[in-house]
């Protein structure tokens, strides 16, 4: 039976927050075509996908190649949207879009990540601006929370690197904007829902710092994990991130659900269950 919303394309169905997104579309009675890597391996095992209530009727999956654009014609075939999975000085708007030049000379862990996200939304809003198509992005800042895919989320990692004891990735805590899976996801469903949304929104909630980090960790679990303390991690060096300003989305009426830092979810029982 088709949702009773209409049908949406989720590309990257297998990730964090494309898994996530198609579990809110399925609760929120949207039917959903979802695309995976040709080669993809968790093409074996979807059940995290397919046993999501509503799946049975309302989710389709189908396999797709960016490198073959060809191949996503039948998965937005019939769809009323689609929600592309495709991050960005100190409070930043949507005006501003990630310098890649800037990203190269860094160096560091994740760079290819966001300057390959950054380069897809350039090509996508020229695409849609040469077309007279109206295209609506959601830029996230790290994203947290319970996911429901098989890995543990890259985001989910970073931010808990004094929970797994990773010192390597302490120095990219120095402060973190985050936004709670929910509410990323719950923000497309409410601007597909909007009578006239335009263009790019900000999808972000909290600004963590290490020492905050340090201090809510070890007091929500005393014994269980060797995170440092305050003293300890103020010695950390590291390059400090902008804050991405969600006012824009806030002003078209959405309301952010889940409880501040999105660090408060349960860490021994990862994933959703």
């Amino acid at each position: 039976m088709e949702g009773n919303k209409g049908r949406v394309c989720v590309t990257g169905g297998t990730g964090y927050i494309g898994s996530w997104t198609i579990k809110r579309l399925l609760e929120n009675g949207y039917s959903v075509n979802t695309t995976i890597r040709s080669n993809s391996e968790h093409k074996k095992d979807l059940s995290f996908l397919t046993s999501l209530p509503g799946a049975s009727q309302n989710l389709q999956i189908f396999n797709a190649d960016l490198e073959n654009p060809e191949t996503f014609v039948a998965a937005i075939e019939g769809a009323t949207a689609v929600v592309f999975n495709g991050k960005d000085i100190e409070v930043m708007d949507e005006s501003f879009l990630s310098d890649v030049d800037y990203i190269r000379s860094l160096n560091s862990t994740g760079d290819s990540y966001f300057i390959c996200k950054t380069l897809t939304e350039k090509s996508a809003l020229e695409f849609a601006e040469q077309h007279g198509l109206d295209l609506v992005t959601v830029i996230p800042s790290y994203v947290l929370g319970p996911f429901i895919c098989p890995k543990l989320p890259g985001s989910v990692h970073i931010t808990l690197a004094m929970v797994f004891g990773d010192k390597d990735l302490y120095r990219y805590l120095i402060n973190a904007t985050v936004v709670h899976v929910d509410d990323f996801a719950r923000a497309h469903i409410f601007l597909l829902e909007h009578s006239n949304p335009k263009g790019r929104y900000n999808c972000s909630s909290d600004v963590l710092t290490i020492e905050g980090m340090s201090e809510f960790l070890s007091s929500k679990y005393p014994n269980q994990f060797p995170v440092p303390t305050v003293e300890c991690v103020k010695e950390i060096k590291g390059r400090k991130t902008p804050s991405l300003s969600s006012k824009k989305l806030l002003d078209a009426g959405f309301k952010f659900n889940n409880p501040s830092p999105p660090l408060s979810y349960d860490l021994p029982c990862f994933g959703y269950g």
